[in-house]
């Protein structure tokens, strides 16, 4: 590899590049991570964007929805990522309730996790709803990231994690809100849990990158709860999700052989003391 070329696959990425990013016709790799140790293995394997999701809700804390994290916790995580991510750009999930119907507390909340955790965008759920707290949090120069199709910070009101947008009416909704966070300055937009061709539609209509899970293959790129594609959670099979690795088994294997060696003296040996 020449050095230019090293040199380039390892600068910081930014919003603009990501946008190069789409112009070039290059997929956008995108995962999530929750603490230094993890985000620093991701971050050096070359992942082109780390999400601090409020997921953490779910795989870090227990939570069986993402509603009870809290601002405080999301900008825990998040300072713990930036402290390893040096190429990855870092983009924080703001909670349940840190922006909706009060722009003001929107950019109250998204001035602290800026200036607390130092991570480099943000990414707030919904379209029309909330776009008074968007286009606050944009007049500051904060980056943001939109969320449409599956919200789940909205499952008390779909009451149920099926796709979206499979009615024409919620699928014309999704089309507008999405070029209505464009044109407000988004930097991008996920879309969960939609139909593929809707999800291909929305990413030729527009000229900001469009992050999928479980969108389809026509869209700029990809995300994965990390826990999900590593094979630590269980009881979680989505259609969108591969499993690149089975670290539950790894992990249960190791822990026990550790626990049968304490148990029969063999550690630590005489090479493993002082």
């Amino acid at each position: 590899m020449s050095v230019a070329k090293r040199d380039t696959e390892n600068r910081k990425v930014t919003t603009h590049r990501l946008i190069e990013m789409k112009q070039k016709g290059e997929k956008i790799s995108m995962l999530t991570a929750y603490d230094y140790s993890m985000a620093q293995i991701i971050d050096e394997a070359g992942m082109d964007v780390i999400l601090v999701g409020d997921s953490a809700s779910n795989v870090m804390a227990g939570n069986t929805t993402t509603l009870p994290i809290t601002l405080d916790q999301m900008i825990y995580h998040a300072k713990s990522v930036m402290k390893a991510a040096k190429r990855a750009l870092v983009i924080c999930d703001m909670p349940f309730g840190s922006y909706q119907g009060d722009p003001r507390k929107a950019i109250e909340s998204a001035i602290r996790i800026m200036k607390e955790s130092h991570v480099d965008a943000l990414k707030i759920e919904g379209g029309s709803e909330v776009r008074e707290s968007i286009e606050c949090i944009l007049s500051a120069g904060i980056p943001v990231m939109g969320h449409l199709g599956l919200t789940p910070q909205s499952i008390n009101k779909f009451g149920t994690y099926t796709v979206r947008a499979k009615e024409e009416a919620e699928a014309a909704k999704l089309v507008d809100d999405a070029r209505m966070l464009e044109e407000i300055g988004c930097f991008g937009i996920t879309l969960e849990k939609i139909p593929a061709a809707l999800g291909a539609k929305v990413a030729q209509e527009r000229s900001i990158p469009i992050i999928g899970i479980g969108a389809g293959g026509g869209v700029d790129g990809q995300v994965l709860v990390m826990q999900d594609m590593l094979g630590i959670t269980s009881g979680f099979s989505p259609r969108f999700l591969r499993r690149y690795a089975n670290l539950r088994d790894d992990i249960t294997q190791a822990v026990q052989c550790y626990i049968e060696d304490i148990k029969r003296g063999d550690f630590p040996n005489e090479k493993e003391q002082y």
